[in-house]
């Protein structure tokens, strides 16, 4: 009988972002601490996210200029 592992697997899944952007952040993080873009997304979604959360204006602000953006391209409705 397998094992069980003690610690739940995360679980994971795939956006598609425009190509350009892609590129952009490919050149941003060169040099940092960053291993790929999906780290650097991940990392700018959850500082967004904290700070939606704590529902300062400023926070609530540029989350809700994000949301924009994104509904601009097409990715939320």
């Amino acid at each position: 009988m397998p094992k069980k592992s003690s610690t739940p697997r995360r679980k994971y899944t795939t956006i598609t972002i425009p190509a350009p952007l892609f590129d952009k952040i490919t050149e941003r993080i060169k040099d940092t601490g960053f291993s790929s873009v999906s780290d650097y997304v991940t990392y700018v979604l959850r500082e967004l996210m904290a700070e939606m959360a704590k529902g300062t204006k400023a926070g609530v602000k540029e989350g809700e200029a994000v949301i924009d953006k994104l509904r601009a391209l097409g990715y939320v409705q």
